[in-house]
């Protein structure tokens, strides 16, 4: 028994390749916990993106069954990453990309006729990886540019805590735009959750503790579940009307359901004609194109944040594996589209369980598995609010953020383009204009300064494509 034992966690250990990378059984555990519960909002979060709009008919899509499809299609597709590609990277329905979907693609077409479109993009990503074309254009990309991404990742990625925590919000005036909790000051029960939750796991990340991150997310639920109880915030809306002081999307408490049959009806519910019909040609090679360019360059740019995390680069400052992982993430575009979830893809949210120390494919078996569970445990889901996650959140931005010394500011030609990529980010709300910023810009100083051969001849077109997606609204105008 003993033995067979074993030679089972020595078969695993060997194929995954943990000791090999540093890492061992429990890292990985604990780092594939802290990677699902960073991300598991999305189990809430896509229902409401999708299943709030309507379609050109008018019709909606159920949020029950889109809770159940997108936890499926996260859970089975961080699996095969995990088996497929060996490195900790998790995946689900992309933000961004499904508000692209509900906002702009749908109302032109059916439903149906919309991920169509998400599962063409999928195939067309796939092909590019098959043929080497995506890969090559990622080496194309400098070293240093490739470092700036991971930082503005790193940055972005805290702003993204502090919004979905309420720390930071929009003042509704034009200067400043945005700013400290609720007319500067944080007054609300949850802000207090985020702070005390936020300034824990730095205490606990400063010391080194096993688990830092994991360990702030638990006690950050748990304070709130408390919070919740004796003060009865409640939620962020309440009747339709705002309630500024509610919880953030989940409103921490213990549930009085805790198991729920999963209802996967939209599985398959795509047409991958319809929109070609409806919408005319022009508009669907337009709503292609502009998903592809951002699943193409945010998954790249993910994953290079993780494995820079992880000190998984290569000397050449690529990622292990890259033609295994760019296949399984253009699988799992087209994945999302036929089961309605929207298009999935990388989540730079895996870098959480990075710094928890998870370096293989191993800890993918954890995140994809709760995934699974989640689609029947739907209501434990909800028990972590974004007060608590967004903690991580901010923890990995400042470790991802770390790698800036690495660039070299005195050089312009990349300092400026470096720059660009690391505020554009975060200033947008989006991974693929930063990379689009830095990558134009370092085109055009290396053409000014005569220094053309400098820049390999795949990145002169990737900036061509993205001049066309930063002009797409001027496009989509002269088209519509």
């Amino acid at each position: 028994m003993s033995t067979a034992g074993t030679g089972a966690v020595g078969g695993l250990d060997r194929f995954f390749e943990i000791s090999a990378r540093g890492s061992t059984m429990s890292r990985e555990v604990r780092g594939g916990l802290a990677t699902f519960f960073t991300m598991a909002y999305i189990v809430v979060l896509n229902p409401l993106i999708l299943g709030g709009k309507g379609d050109i008919t008018g019709a909606m899509l159920p949020m029950a069954a889109l809770a159940a499809g997108t936890a499926l299609v996260a859970g089975l597709l961080t699996i095969l990453m995990g088996v497929w590609g060996r490195f900790p990277l998790a995946l689900a329905a992309g933000l961004g990309v499904n508000a692209l979907v509900a906002l702009e693609i749908a109302p032109k077409m059916t439903w149906a006729d919309a991920m169509g479109l998400v599962v063409i993009e999928g195939v067309i990503i796939g092909i590019l990886v098959l043929t080497g074309l995506r890969t090559a254009v990622f080496h194309s990309v400098p070293m240093q540019l490739k470092t700036a991404i991971g930082v503005g990742i790193g940055l972005f990625l805290a702003i993204i805590g502090f919004v979905d925590a309420g720390f930071v919000r929009s003042t509704g005036t034009g200067s400043p735009p945005i700013g400290m909790g609720i007319n500067g000051t944080i007054i609300t029960w949850p802000g207090l959750v985020f702070v005390v939750g936020l300034l824990l796991t730095a205490v606990l990340v400063a010391r080194k503790v096993k688990g830092a991150i994991l360990i702030g997310i638990v006690a950050s639920t748990v304070l709130a579940i408390i919070v919740e109880a004796v003060a009865k915030v409640g939620p962020s809306f309440v009747d339709g009307k705002p309630n500024p002081a509610g919880w953030s999307l989940n409103v921490p408490s213990v549930p009085t359901k805790w198991v729920a049959v999963p209802d996967l009806s939209l599985l398959g519910h795509f047409n991958v004609l319809g929109g070609w019909k409806t919408a005319g040609p022009i508009v669907v090679i337009m709503f292609v194109f502009t998903l592809l360019l951002t699943d193409f360059f945010d998954t790249m740019g993910t994953m290079v944040a993780v494995a820079q995390e992880g000190g998984m680069l290569q000397e050449d400052g690529t990622v292990p594996r890259t033609r295994e992982i760019l296949l399984v993430d253009s699988i799992a575009a087209a994945a999302g589209g036929a089961a309605s979830t929207s298009s999935n893809t990388s989540y730079i949210e895996s870098a959480a369980g990075v710094a928890e120390g998870a370096r293989t494919g191993f800890a993918n078996l954890v995140t994809g598995g709760l995934f699974l569970l989640a689609m029947f445990l739907a209501p434990l889901v909800t028990v972590v609010p974004f007060e608590a996650a967004s903690t991580a959140l901010v923890i990995v931005g400042f470790l991802m953020m770390t790698s800036v010394r690495n660039i070299d500011w005195t050089d312009y030609e990349i300092g400026i383009p470096a720059f660009l990529t690391i505020v554009v980010m975060p200033f947008t709300y989006s991974i693929s204009n930063g990379i689009g910023a830095g990558v134009i810009s370092y085109v055009l100083i290396k053409l000014a300064k005569g220094k053309v051969r400098d820049v390999h001849p795949l990145l002169w077109a990737v900036a061509l494509l993205f001049v066309v997606y930063f002009l797409r609204g001027v496009l989509e105008k002269a088209i519509f």
